[in-house]
């Protein structure tokens, strides 16, 4: 930080292109670099620093005391407000989908290590059944919150508006549009649409959802009318949102120690295992520069780590 009285969400973070070393980008000529966003911070990491940073701002223009949002049990995006408003010296308050969680919340924290440091950091939970969530954004939910806890700001569910937008615009610097193609991890599509605003002429965005479903496209395009650089590969999502297989595994610990680099389940190593996927099946040409995004999600590895170990399957190496 160049001025010690800016707060974090105040410094401009230039994350580390990190270029990766494999045989299969000798033997097809292509080189892969991973932009360090999740070094950023531990839980405020990647995308989430860039999707909070303008809407935390907005929040304290507005003279709000505390912010709202929504998320699962693992959601790296509540554990981020958390922690970051925290650091702005703002309440928080969680709708969390699966009221079976809030039966006994000790326990829920024990088991939880995503729900435990957000809690740690003074997050208030409100625990919801997966039906009322589907209408957590309508009037009459919101207008229930604002009576329980008072007046607050409301940041979607993952993040997503036009302020998070605006944040994902800074992730590309202009050293960045050396490469031929950004591609990116898709959850709510908000990163997908920052990085296609601010692409330089001739480059191509590939977004990874980690979703399954059709609706994405609709809604990376309410954020930008930008259309002929960007594209959806859609069938790197290992079933559907935070399901995977042991072949998923198996090559997140793999390409960990070969690269010293971790991914996360959800997002990231689906993304990466798409790109090499891609890089086989000859989809690049020759010489291509591909700049992969880290959109961090780190934190959420010790959670997925306990489900697996009650599976008895195998689990993701630590660094």
């Amino acid at each position: 930080m160049s001025n010690t009285n800016h707060t974090f969400f105040e410094s401009d973070f230039i994350a580390e292109n990190q270029q990766v070393f494999l045989p299969i980008l000798e033997e097809k000529n292509i080189e892969l670099f991973i932009k360090r966003e999740d070094l950023i911070h531990p839980f405020v990491s990647g995308n989430k620093f860039r999707k909070l940073k303008y809407n935390l701002e907005e929040a304290k223009k507005l003279k709000k005391k505390a912010v709202l949002t929504f998320g699962g049990a693992y959601s790296n995006h509540i554990v981020a407000t958390a922690v970051a408003g925290k650091m702005e010296g703002l309440k928080t308050f969680g709708i969390i989908r699966g009221e079976e969680l809030g039966k006994n919340l000790e326990q829920t924290l024990e088991e939880n290590p995503t729900l435990k440091v957000a809690h740690d950091h003074g997050m208030k939970f409100h625990f919801v059944s997966r039906e009322l969530y589907r209408q957590k954004t309508s009037f009459g939910f919101i207008e229930k919150m604002k009576n329980k806890w008072g007046d607050f700001y409301l940041i979607p569910e993952g993040g997503t508006n036009f302020l998070a937008v605006n944040g994902c615009e800074e992730i590309l610097t202009k050293e960045d549009a050396q490469f031929n193609y950004v591609c990116a991890a898709v959850g709510t599509g908000g990163t997908l649409a920052g990085l296609i605003k601010s692409l330089k002429r001739k480059q191509k965005v590939l977004g990874f959802p980690a979703l399954k479903g059709n609706f994405l496209s609709e809604e990376i395009k309410k954020y930008t009318i930008k259309n002929d650089n960007w594209k959806l590969q859609k069938g790197y999502h290992f079933g559907g949102y935070a399901k995977h297989d042991e072949s998923l595994i198996t090559f997140i610990n793999d390409f960990t120690d070969k690269t010293g680099i971790l991914l996360d389940p959800i997002y990231t190593g689906k993304m990466v295992f798409g790109i090499i996927d891609l890089i086989k099946k000859d989809f690049f040409a020759e010489g291509t520069k591909i700049l992969a995004i880290h959109t961090g999600g780190i934190q959420g590895i010790a959670g997925f780590n306990l489900m697996l170990e009650k599976k008895n399957e195998p689990i993701i190496k630590s660094i």
